[in-house]
């Protein structure tokens, strides 16, 4: 134990006060801070842009249908022939010229109506046109056929059905998602903590593998206790990075957003228009659907699931890392790592959303390779305790199983040079 201690504590010093280390950990959220302030800038640039649009109305229906707005600015061209309209428009880089046939019978009108334009119009814009000329055309057909068009508004009914549970608890619309969101952002922040982190442990050993320092540290300590130090030591520095990144880039995001005056806190601006547009009942039940997740559970669950995922996958990182000889050797055995962390995600993201308590998100929450991510995301929908029980201790005897197997490599692995491994003797070395 007292060996452990020293090559954890050798360990996470010798990250923390590494150049690229420390560097790293303050330009990264500087960085960040930077692309997100950049983004927002051309996002405000994007969204001042104003379209100029003609239109050749030959019907004569839409002279009062389309208005300016903020994005769109509509010039008349209904005096000039179609190819003299088409030229203005090029001449003035128009954004587009809508033509309407003067047709008479609706059905055909609609599907003769044409958009010129340079490039592609967005898919937005078009819609708007369609929705417009759909409701004009609509409304002509019933006023034709003697059909009353107040009666019809007069008796359109707004549906808004209420959502609660069998114990009588209200819940929005929007439920899914907000639970959706916090599972989501626990278990993609897992799977890049492994990824990065994973990473580090597996350069680590190499990098004393190729320096020849092995052959001293093992001469002292047991090969699976160096394994573990090594695990602990770039786990504790990640969470000490991961924490100053957490707290450094909040302040910045504050501090940018305070002297650019940008609007960097609140989120994209049609997600804060969305928020804008709720009302006042419809906010309430929102917030009351935060307030009703189970975060401390979440919490809890999350640094169970993130211990026991994060020291699988550094087993198997440490295990690689000293079974070959340098980072491109490294490739052959990164697939079977990386695939069930993208299954996992793909899992979570397209089924539990869906049915979070249907068979593949249940059978994935309880497979340990994909557990830690896809419970994470179960867990705000609500998991009966006996199938987290189950999953934990599935996690628990399989990272028993993988550290053991590991050590085994590792044990084998860190003291040989100069020949690439096959699975086949990786094989072989379980046995010794």
């Amino acid at each position: 134990m007292h060996n452990l201690k020293l090559i954890l504590e050798r360990e996470y010093l010798a990250r923390v006060r590494n150049k690229t280390f420390i560097v790293m950990t303050f330009l990264s959220p500087l960085i960040l801070v930077g692309m997100i302030c950049l983004i927002a800038y051309l996002s405000m640039l994007n969204n001042k842009e104003v379209h100029t649009m003609a239109i050749k109305d030959d019907s004569g229906l839409f002279e009062n249908d389309f208005k300016d707005s903020e994005d769109v600015n509509y010039v008349n061209l209904s005096d000039l022939s179609l190819e003299e309209a088409k030229a203005s428009a090029a001449k003035n880089e128009y954004y587009g010229l809508l033509f309407i046939p003067d047709v008479q019978d609706n059905r055909e009108l609609a599907g003769s109506i044409e958009f010129f334009s340079k490039e592609s119009p967005s898919l937005s814009n078009l819609r708007h046109i369609e929705r417009t000329i759909k409701e004009k055309l609509t409304n002509r057909e019933l006023i034709s056929r003697g059909v009353d068009i107040s009666e019809i508004e007069s008796a359109e009914t707004v549906v808004d059905i209420q959502v609660q549970n069998f114990e009588g608890r209200r819940t929005s619309k929007m439920s899914n998602y907000i639970k959706m969101f916090f599972g989501g952002a626990a278990g993609y922040l897992l799977m890049m903590f492994i990824i990065i982190y994973g990473n580090m442990v597996m350069r680590s050993v190499i990098e004393e593998k190729t320096n020849r320092i092995i052959e001293i540290i093992v001469s002292s300590v047991k090969p699976i206790q160096l394994m573990l130090g090594k695990i602990l030591g770039t786990s504790l520095a990640g969470i000490t990075q991961f924490a100053i990144w957490v707290v450094l880039g909040g302040v910045l995001l504050v501090a940018a957003s305070y002297f650019t005056g940008m609007d960097l806190v609140s989120g994209p601006a049609q997600a804060q228009e969305g928020l804008d547009n709720m009302s006042g009942s419809e906010m309430q039940q929102l917030l009351l659907d935060v307030s009703n997740l189970p975060i401390t559970s979440l919490l809890i669950f999350f640094v169970i699931y993130f211990l026991g995922g994060y020291f699988l996958y550094s087993a198997i990182y440490a295990a690689i890392g000293a079974a070959v000889d340098s980072e491109t050797d490294t490739q052959q055995f990164m697939f079977p790592i990386i695939l069930p962390l993208m299954l996992a995600i793909y899992v979570g993201f397209f089924s539990v959303i869906e049915n979070p308590h249907g068979t593949v998100s249940t059978i994935f929450s309880m497979i340990p390779l994909t557990s830690p991510i896809v419970m994470l995301m179960r867990i705000p929908f609500g998991v009966q305790w006996y199938e987290l029980a189950i999953s934990i201790a599935i996690l628990i005897i399989t990272n028993i199983g993988v550290l053991w197997l590991a050590a085994k490599i590792y044990r084998v692995g860190i003291l040989m040079y100069g020949k690439k491994p096959t699975y086949k003797e990786l094989y072989k070395w379980l046995k010794y």
